[in-house]
């Protein structure tokens, strides 16, 4: 494959009439500009410059290969200014993935505010609980709760004090009553729900002094967090569920926080994406939104988060 500084010195040297001259320009040592002159006539088995020690010209089979050449180097060129022109444009399609119940309630009118600001962008969302493999599905950047367990992926905090909450309905609080501590949550109906491959059923927290954690059961249970917030409201049992899926809930009365003197598990909001040449304007611009979006219901927790255990 011809290389594309190989390329541009052929075509400098054509320019100049000197293979040396050539290289000045392009700072490089005259053994790797004749190297390099030499790839190209070896690639495409034909001598395009004929030298002597005085002098360089074009051979005939040079001329002919030099008008494709210039026009290589001027199509990737414009390629090239076509990216650096797009990076800074709000347009193109953005694709994104997102947890079900985030992306629903929360994230769906937000795209929408950002979309009418910024007319010339079209969204592609992905929502689903699983992890989203940023190499093989066709998505720019992930939301995902919680850190990485991909540690070659690119994490940009967007809600990083983000807790869970425990949390039920009055209508099932009024019918079963309210848990005043830990060990009575044995004895209510806990919507469980997948976390990746797995079923969130042991439940963290910390209460002051040390770590705490027990395992729960209900008659429900989800790979769709959305569905769990859902019951919780309707009144089916108890939800362990991050403060920014359920705050909206909460602050209207549809949910009440439990258990307010433990301090719950962590689950920070990541936006992640492969590598950061990813980070165009429109991902940066959406950052931002979401980072004050979320920062202004993680403001309204109702209780202090404290220090991190």
């Amino acid at each position: 494959m011809l290389r594309f500084d190989d390329l541009q010195l052929f075509v400098r040297a054509a320019d100049l009439g000197s293979l040396s001259a050539a290289a000045r320009v392009m700072d490089l040592s005259a053994a790797v500009a004749s190297a390099a002159l030499k790839r190209i006539e070896q690639h495409l088995g034909a001598r395009l410059l004929a030298r002597s020690t005085r002098s360089l010209r074009l051979t005939a089979e040079g001329e002919g290969f030099l008008e494709y050449a210039r026009a290589a180097l001027s199509s990737l060129d414009e390629g090239r200014r076509l990216l650096t022109s797009g990076q800074d444009q709000v347009s193109g399609v953005l694709q994104l993935s997102a947890p079900s119940d985030l992306g629903r309630n929360l994230l769906l009118p937000w795209l929408d505010a950002f979309q009418r600001e910024h007319p010339g962008l079209t969204v592609r969302l992905l929502l689903g609980d699983r992890i989203a493999d940023l190499f093989k599905q066709p998505v720019d950047i992930a939301l995902r709760y919680g850190e990485p367990e991909d540690s070659s992926l690119v994490a940009l905090p967007i809600a990083p004090d983000n807790r869970r909450v425990l949390c039920a309905s009055p209508d099932y609080l009024a019918r079963w009553g309210e848990p005043h501590q830990l060990e009575q949550l044995a004895q209510h109906n806990c919507l469980l729900y997948m976390l990746g491959s797995r079923v969130h059923d042991r439940w963290g927290f910390h209460d002051g002094k040390r770590e705490v954690s027990l395992t729960v059961s209900g008659d429900r249970l989800s790979d769709d967090a959305d569905v769990v917030r859902r019951w919780a409201v309707a009144g089916a049992g108890i939800a362990y569920k991050s403060w920014l899926d359920v705050s909206t809930d909460v602050l209207a009365g549809r949910l009440k926080i439990l258990l307010p003197h433990l301090q719950c598990e962590r689950a920070p909001l990541n936006l992640l994406c492969a590598h950061r040449a990813q980070l165009s304007k429109p991902i940066n611009l959406l950052r931002d939104m979401l980072q004050a979006r979320c920062g202004q219901l993680t403001a309204r927790f109702p209780f202090s988060t404290g220090a991190d255990h």
